[in-house]
């Protein structure tokens, strides 16, 4: 589902390294083709029906997503019934958000040559201030007033912390909580004592908790010490964006969207960037490593293996569009990324 701005460019690029590894029978796999987005809802003012969200939900194993979000479509309704609506009707309470620092100079840090920077974002993805309850009182006078309410239960807390820790455990890495406790007692003191209790089920595991500002500046500081930040929406939201910056840029900043085990939609987090459309300056990079993301996830390691190689190599070669600090267009980084996942090699 390429969906609106540079989405449809960059998914049919990483839609050719799927099928290329497949040619390499480095993993079966079949690809359907979705026209949602803004030219399909000012076409026919659907966003998405029932009956397609039915065959995505029942049929398919993963959805392959490009960008939504079109000045054309000014308040932003098709890309939050698309985006948001699947996130939380396929109950996509994972955000994971890979942070690798790929490349030599990638960074804008001077210290990232220090120790290889490379951590996961565990982003809650149903709650938190994108719930969108609250209210608008006195609205247009000198006395109105805003309102907007944040929603944590103990049960979705829970799932993706202890998610964190299985995760993390058998790669040996650290899991930090990322909140505001001290300036939000109730919603982040149910994080803290959410994490305190599943931490003590895992005694393995190193864990420590943090506020959010702190951890930011250690992001900045020392990148290379985390290993999973879990944390609630609006704050994972933030520090993911801070995070792919700091390896690199949205162009090579895969994500996805996952209730493990059922459904998952996978993404690049660079947005439509309608302003670069059709130049050829879109980075198909993130795109493709959000494929190796949804590989990885469906048991074909190798098949993942392949297009995130191509990647590497691609940027070590210098194979690179503007926002990497190359001079290749979306068609030549796309074209060489597919024949290195062809030739099958390492």
């Amino acid at each position: 589902m390429g969906g609106d701005g540079i989405g449809p460019e960059v998914t049919r690029h990483a839609c050719r390294a799927l099928r290329a590894a497949a040619s390499a029978g480095l993993v079966e796999l079949e690809l359907t083709d979705f026209p949602h987005g803004a030219d399909h809802y000012l076409a026919t003012g659907e966003t998405m029906s029932q009956s397609t969200f039915e065959t995505l939900r029942d049929d398919f194993d993963a959805i392959l997503f490009g960008a939504v979000g079109d000045p054309r479509v000014p308040d932003g309704r098709h890309a939050r019934d698309l985006l948001l609506g699947l996130r939380v009707r396929l109950d996509l309470f994972l955000n994971r958000r890979p942070l690798r620092l790929r490349a030599p100079g990638l960074s804008p840090l001077k210290s990232a040559d220090a120790a290889p920077i490379d951590f996961e974002i565990f982003r809650e993805n149903t709650e938190g201030l994108y719930v969108g309850v609250g209210r608008v009182e006195k609205e247009g006078t000198p006395e109105e007033v805003a309102v907007s309410e944040s929603v944590a239960s103990r049960f979705a807390v829970e799932r993706i912390v202890r998610l964190a820790f299985e995760y993390a455990g058998p790669l040996g890495l650290r899991v930090t909580l990322a909140d505001k406790a001290n300036a939000v007692p109730h919603m982040f003191g149910l994080w803290r004592r959410v994490f305190s209790e599943v931490a003590s089920e895992y005694p393995g595991v190193e864990s420590e908790m943090r506020y959010v500002d702190a951890l930011a500046m250690e992001m900045i500081r020392v990148p290379a010490r985390f290993g999973v930040i879990v944390t609630s929406n609006l704050l994972g939201d933030i520090l993911s964006d801070l995070g792919a910056e700091v390896v690199g840029g949205p162009g090579l900043a895969p994500s996805a969207n996952v209730n493990p085990g059922l459904h998952g939609l996978y993404e690049p987090v660079h947005g439509s960037a309608p302003d670069i459309v059709g130049t050829g300056r879109a980075n198909p990079m993130a795109a493709v490593l959000s494929a190796a993301l949804l590989l990885r996830d469906h048991g074909a390691a190798e098949a993942a293996d392949a297009l995130e190689g191509a990647v590497d190599a691609a940027l070590a070669q210098g194979v690179r569009t503007p926002d990497v600090g190359g001079g290749a267009s979306t068609s030549e980084v796309g074209d060489w990324l597919v024949r290195r996942v062809a030739s099958g090699a390492a």
